[in-house]
């Protein structure tokens, strides 16, 4: 027997061992936490926050997905209300005196800011400034 060592594998040969485990784990992997990590690429690509690492006062632009939008009074003034997720966690977004916004409506998505203030244990931004993005823009 010869003392050389044996040639180790290519690294071509490495590569389709990982491309398909990254395809079992995007197959056993939720659509929730699919669309989670995507909301989160999407805001690092447009340079917002995450809003899990937003905090009370701090003036933040954030961005993603309303999941839900209600007219909810607040001290006998209209407002509306819109929940906004980005994929790590998710906060109100108010606006005063406002009883409709066209386009505001649950799976829009929109970058907002403002300074975020604590209400009941939740995030809030009170009349953000925001920016309606495209119907149908993936990214």
């Amino acid at each position: 027997m010869s003392a050389e060592p044996r040639p180790e594998k290519s690294a071509t040969r490495v590569r389709p061992a990982g491309r398909f485990r990254r395809m079992i784990e995007r197959l056993s992997t939720s659509q929730e936490e699919l669309h989670s990590a995507e909301l989160q690429e999407d805001a690092e690509a447009a340079g917002c926050t995450r809003i899990c690492d937003s905090h009370d006062r701090e003036i933040v632009k954030v961005t993603g997905t309303l999941r839900t939008v209600t007219l909810r009074p607040r001290a006998g003034v209209p407002a509306l209300e819109a929940e906004l997720f980005d994929g790590s966690a998710a906060l109100d977004v108010v606006w005063l005196g406002r009883r409709s916004i066209v386009g505001i409506e649950p799976g829009r998505r929109m970058i907002a800011s403002g300074r975020i203030a604590m209400s009941r244990g939740r995030r809030v931004l009170f009349n953000p400034k925001y920016e309606l993005r495209p119907l149908g823009q993936e990214h």
